[in-house]
């Protein structure tokens, strides 16, 4: 059982590095549109593109924290502990970048639209690099049963690099994506805008990868080693595969295919770092049989995870199947009670 939820951890890391990743990503785009004027039209497609589902996302994190702290207690202790941090500025910047989108929409006046813009795009930029510190801290055996809080469990290369990567990752996402959201929309001139920025990212992923190599080779050699051979390097190379077909597909402007390859390929990336890290929960110094809760707590973990499938998994493709087709309304002025006050759009 203890294996079992091992991987539906996994599984549930992937799902909300795709799924969160692509609204990180188009919040990165968001930051770097330019001006107001300038960054009008790109903003514009990304509040359209995230608005139906961007509070959904945030159910894969959720399930994560909850399999965690049931499934694997002493696992979570440790990480929370030694990375309380990175965790707690995570998390400020999940709240703040919620706030940020939700507030700019309605907003009238140009200055307040302006600083919860900020807000919600420097948001999706420092998330996404904490989270990514934090894993690369674990796969570094940074963190260990005991470990205490110091910035050498997340302020290292290895953590560094892999907030770096998570960055780039979800840049890439977000903007394969847009592309396709852009085509949707009838935003012609925002395709290959939007391809442009795919492409880019996507070498920064590949770039940032090869740095990886040297870097990691004494720094977390036992997840290095995982991940260039065995089903590890398996996935790894499976991965490659699809985000070469989702640069192939982007090059003949095939948007709808290229969704499915991006997001295969980050997915392929997580799941070859959860057989890379085997049996350990935290290399090298706590396995997934050592880690695991109660043997009563784990079967009611299963049962409750496996209604949680049945009932909220299929509710989850259903919105996110509506959302790329949109088939969503948008919200009006008038549900939101928008209303204009004295002195907008100053």
């Amino acid at each position: 059982m203890a294996a079992f939820i091992a991987w539906v951890l996994v599984l549930a890391i992937a799902a909300y590095a795709c799924a969160g990743g692509t609204d990180y990503g188009a919040g990165f785009w968001d930051l770097l549109a330019g001006g107001a004027e300038r960054g009008r039209r790109p903003r514009w497609l990304i509040d359209h593109a995230m608005a139906p589902v961007w509070e959904a996302n945030n159910v894969w994190l959720i399930f994560v924290l909850v399999i965690m702290w049931t499934g694997f207690p002493t696992m979570f202790q440790a990480v929370f502990s030694a990375m309380w941090l990175p965790l707690a500025l995570a998390a400020v910047g999940l709240v703040l970048r919620g706030a940020g989108f939700a507030l700019r929409k309605p907003t009238r006046r140009l200055a307040q639209r302006r600083i919860y813009g900020a807000v919600f795009a420097i948001s999706s930029l420092l998330t996404p690099f904490f989270l990514g510190t934090v894993l690369g801290g674990i796969a570094a055996g940074r963190v260990k049963v005991g470990t205490t809080a110091s910035a050498d469990a997340w302020a290292n290369g290895t953590s560094v690099l892999v907030g770096l990567l998570a960055v780039a990752a979800t840049a890439f996402l977000g903007a394969v994506f847009l592309c396709s959201d852009a085509l949707r929309y009838g935003a012609d001139d925002l395709v290959d805008y939007f391809r442009l920025r795919a492409l880019i990212a996507f070498a920064a992923v590949v770039v940032l990868a090869l740095i990886g190599l040297p870097v990691t080779r004494n720094d977390a050699g036992y997840v290095r080693d995982g991940l260039t051979g065995g089903p590890g390097l398996l996935l790894i190379i499976l991965a490659a595969v699809c985000g070469l077909a989702t640069v192939l597909l982007l090059w003949r402007r095939s948007y709808g295919g290229s969704r499915y390859t991006s997001v295969a390929s980050v997915a392929l990336t997580v799941g070859a770092w959860g057989f890379a890290q085997r049996p350990y929960v935290l290399p090298t110094s706590l396995t997934v049989a050592e880690a695991a809760g109660a043997a009563h707590t784990l079967r009611w973990l299963v049962i409750v995870t496996a209604i949680a499938i049945v009932l909220v998994g299929p509710a989850l493709v259903l919105l996110y199947r509506l959302a790329t087709m949109g088939e969503l309304e948008e919200l009006t002025d008038a549900d939101t009670r928008a209303a204009g006050v004295p002195g907008d759009n100053l």
